[in-house]
C-alpha cells in the first residue's frame, strides 16, 4: 500500500506568522496533534503537540541566589518562588509567540509514491508520529501513525486531519 492510499489530503495548515493560541486552538477543535507550516507556499516545519508542550518546560531552582549555611533551610523555597516567578512571566508570553519559532524544522517528509512500510519506518526511526508528504516542495498531504494502523487493518481513515 501506498502513503497516497493512507494519507490525508489538503491538511490543515498555519502559517509561521500565527500565533500559538491561535494554532493551539486549531488543534484542540479540529483534533490533531500536528500541523504543517508555511512560509507563503514554502512548506517550512511542523508544529505539534510536543512543541507547545515544551513551551511550558521550567529548569529547577534557580541558581541565582545563594544564601549562608545557616539560612539553608529557607534557601529552596525562596530559589522555587523566583523560579515559579520566572514561570508565570514566560507563560503571559506563550500564547503570543508566533509557530515559526517553536515549530520542528527541518520537516521531516515523505512522497505519496513511497510504500506506508516506509513512512511507519520512517516514523519510528525518527520518533515521530507525523509525516508531511510532498509532491516536490509542494504539500499534497500528512501521514500519521494513527493513519497507517488504519490502513494495514483495513479500516478507513478518520477526517481528523481535514
Amino acid at each position: 500500500m501506498l502513503v497516497k492510499d493512507a494519507m490525508t489530503p489538503d491538511p490543515v495548515t498555519c502559517s509561521v506568522d500565527d500565533t500559538v493560541s491561535s494554532i493551539g486552538g486549531v488543534m484542540r477543535t479540529k483534533h490533531i496533534g500536528g500541523i504543517p507550516v508555511m512560509d507563503g507556499t514554502r512548506l517550512a516545519g511542523m508544529v505539534t503537540e510536543t512543541d507547545l508542550l515544551k513551551l511550558l518546560m521550567t529548569k529547577g531552582p534557580s541558581d541565582d541566589l545563594w544564601l549562608p549555611s545557616p539560612l539553608e533551610v529557607i534557601e529552596l523555597p525562596i530559589r522555587e518562588f523566583i523560579n515559579w516567578e520566572r514561570t508565570k512571566e514566560a507563560l503571559t508570553d506563550i500564547g503570543s509567540k508566533k509557530v515559526g519559532t517553536i515549530m520542528s524544522s527541518p520537516i521531516i517528509t515523505i512522497t505519496s509514491e513511497e510504500d506506508i512500510e516506509a513512512a511507519a519506518d520512517l516514523m519510528l526511526k525518527k520518533k515521530i508520529d507525523r509525516l508531511a508528504v510532498v509532491s516536490g516542495e509542494i504539500l499534497k498531504g500528512i501521514i500519521t501513525r494513527e493513519d497507517i494502523v488504519w490502513a494495514i487493518s483495513g479500516g478507513k481513515g478518520t477526517d481528523a486531519h481535514e
